[in-house]
């Protein structure tokens, strides 16, 4: 019990350090609970079955996500498959409280223990992926939950954008409160969600998510984007200047099973 009071102290502190910036919304009105984001990423083993892990996706840990509250999960491949395959993890959280106390219940869950036998019982000469690596996310004052996009076939743009100091991502986050949202839209770029990532490798950074039914509908929401005029009056801003070092892209598909 110890132990978990400290990781919900440590966690919910590292989420206010990560809220300070001024967003637009005013001292008095507090913003809408943020949920917290799990990002996951799998790298499968050369020769290995990813059926294997897409199998406990779907009969172990998204049903038990579902069962404690987490209503979307979203699992995604590459849009252009790499070799050896990687897999794509979104779990949204309703807040970081949620984030602790769903994997503990999940963790303890009869059914998902029976349910993840088969998963555990691979042999260690023999695994499915590499390693994972995980990140953990706190939602936008601006954009505190996510929106989960309609039905139909897409593709979905991640884009992380590393920051040469925590004061360079925090101006890049007032940036986006400050006219993006709006402008993503007009341009036809659906975001799905936002979030600044407090625990994870590659810091400072944050992490976003669009999708378009297509390439071609990216390409050209891009184009609409930079040519907006909101965008070149924010963009002039002194105040967002250098903000941004490094983008990082990545083109993904969601899977048939996927709730995102």
């Amino acid at each position: 019990m110890q132990r978990r009071k400290f990781l919900q102290s440590s966690l919910a502190a590292s989420a206010g350090m990560a809220i300070p910036f001024s967003s637009g919304i005013a001292a008095d009105k507090q913003p809408a609970q943020k949920e917290a984001y799990e990002w996951r990423e799998y790298e499968m083993r050369f020769g290995s079955n990813p059926a294997q892990l897409e199998d406990y996706f779907k009969t172990a840990l998204i049903p038990a996500l579902n069962k404690y509250g987490v209503r979307t999960v979203g699992v995604f491949k590459e849009w252009r498959p790499s070799e050896p395959a990687k897999f794509y993890l979104l779990v949204p959280y309703s807040s970081l409280d949620s984030y602790l106390s769903v994997n503990m219940k999940v963790k303890a869950d009869a059914d998902y223990i029976k349910n993840s036998a088969a998963y555990n019982s691979i042999p260690a000469d023999k695994p499915v992926y590499n390693r994972f690596t995980s990140s953990l996310m706190i939602a936008f004052d601006g954009w505190p939950a996510i929106a989960v996009p309609s039905g139909g076939s897409r593709m979905v743009e991640l884009r992380t954008y590393e920051g040469y100091s925590e004061d360079a991502v925090k101006r890049k986050i007032k940036m986006f409160h400050d006219g993006e949202f709006p402008i993503f839209k007009r341009a036809g770029l659906n975001p799905v969600f936002f979030g600044e990532v407090i625990a994870g490798d590659r810091q400072p950074r944050l992490t976003y998510m669009l999708t378009c039914p297509g390439m071609e509908e990216r390409d050209k929401g891009w184009a609409a984007f930079v040519a907006d005029p909101e965008w070149k009056k924010l963009v002039a801003d002194p105040q967002y200047a250098n903000t941004i070092s490094i983008i990082r892209n990545t083109f993904l598909v969601p899977t048939s099973y996927s709730q995102v």
